[in-house]
């Protein structure tokens, strides 16, 4: 957290000493503006190189704890799915119970009464 305020700070450094130094030669309005953002970058990028390193593999560390966390609950997710469908082929095997009281999906319109139909 040190690392990461103490870069943005540089960088806020920079940009008000490039911003300053621009205004002194003569620079105003938005072209000092953008003139002093791509030379403070230009800057940082060179200046400020060991502490964006730094940021950068701690920010990996980080990430690769998530994603081991985020793997191993997703190891104990299917687990969890392959021993239900365990359990529901266990079920199948023994029978449907539907078909056990005699109830099937196929229906006719014969059964039923249809309105507005005369029944015959």
């Amino acid at each position: 957290m040190r690392t990461a305020f103490a870069y943005t700070s540089a960088r806020i450094l920079m940009f008000g000493c490039s911003v300053l130094l621009l205004y002194v030669a003569g620079a105003r309005g938005i072209l000092l503006l953008g003139l002093g953002l791509v030379i403070s970058a230009l800057a940082s990028y060179i200046l400020l190189n060991k502490q964006r390193q730094i940021i950068a593999a701690k920010l990996n560390g980080r990430l690769s704890r998530v994603g081991s966390k985020a793997s191993e609950f997703r190891e104990r997710l299917e687990e969890g799915t392959s021993a239900e469908d365990a359990d529901e082929a266990e079920d199948a095997d023994e029978g449907d119970g539907a078909e056990a009281i005699g109830v099937t999906g196929d229906t006719t319109d014969a059964e039923e009464p249809v309105l507005g139909r005369p029944q015959s």
